[in-house]
């Protein structure tokens, strides 16, 4: 009889992603890129209509939103490359 630990272990080791969650990776990191540059986008369009307007206002909150979108670019990029130096993360 198998325990759950030894269950896992067999799953694990003929677990193969295969192709699709290759595409299914490559999707969502392009997903990610886009969605950073909009940020950058929106960010720059949310300082320009306050500068526009003549609002008094700190550049604080803007480079905090910028900050925010620019660590989600680098987590997203760099996420592939850290699980591959990883190597195989089989239980």
């Amino acid at each position: 009889m198998m325990t759950n630990g030894s269950m896992a272990r067999a799953l694990a080791g003929t677990f193969n992603p295969g192709d699709e969650a290759d595409k299914l990776l490559g999707i969502l990191a392009w997903c990610a890129s886009a969605a950073g540059v909009a940020g950058v986008i929106i960010t720059g369009m949310l300082l320009a209509l306050q500068l526009h307007r003549g609002e008094p206002g700190e550049g604080a909150s803007h480079m905090r939103k910028l900050a925010i979108v620019l660590g989600g670019c680098v987590l997203a990029a760099t996420a592939g490359p850290i699980i591959q130096f990883l190597g195989p993360l089989t239980i």
